[in-house]
């Protein structure tokens, strides 16, 4: 099944009639990869309109005329943009103010920064002899903040190495991550 452009167009031209045009985004296998930066960039729009297609996608003519970008969710293909539009939704929205109970929290997502997040624990201190690290239960918060962010580029270099290069490291982070990655590699 192909969306044909007739309704698409009529829906997009009524939508950015309103006083806020909005941007409109078709979900689609040839956008742009969608990742955290393109969350917080979309988290500043004042509105937007996301186009999903079903099956086969939409009419060639809408996304040539109709839209003012496309966004694709990975090398992947589902029945019908939703889905994505439904987790592009979801990134973008709680980057919202107020959208989350501690406004910081976003900051130490994944990918915020370009590296995974670090292991995270909860009570018990002792859980079938895996222990809490010691340095968590150590109230030294410069210490667990450095930990953390070691874990962090350990766990991104280990898991997602892809993303170091990209990451918003420091000299010395980058050294650590080298020795991360030559430990991998040998």
């Amino acid at each position: 099944m192909l969306m044909k452009p007739e309704p698409l167009f009529k829906t997009i031209e009524e939508v950015r009639r309103s006083p806020v045009s909005p941007r409109v985004i078709l979900m689609s296998p040839l956008g742009r990869p969608f990742n955290q930066s393109i969350a917080a960039e979309l988290s500043n729009e004042p509105h937007l309109a996301l186009v999903c297609g079903h099956y086969e996608g939409v009419d060639e003519r809408v996304r040539l005329h109709g839209v003012d970008e496309e966004l694709s969710l990975g090398d992947f293909v589902m029945t019908g943009g939703e889905p994505a539009a439904w987790a592009i939704i979801d990134a973008v929205v709680r980057l919202l103010p107020g959208a989350l109970g501690d406004p910081a929290s976003p900051q130490s997502d994944s990918f915020a920064q370009g590296v995974l997040q670090y292991p995270q624990y909860t009570r018990p201190e002792d859980f079938r002899g895996w222990r809490v690290p010691d340095v968590l239960l150590s109230g030294d918060h410069s210490r667990i903040a450095r930990w953390r962010r070691d874990q962090s580029i350990k766990r991104t270099t280990e898991i997602r190495p892809d993303l170091i290069k990209t990451a918003e490291l420091s000299d010395e982070e980058i050294a650590r991550a080298q020795v991360e990655l030559d430990k991998e590699i040998g």
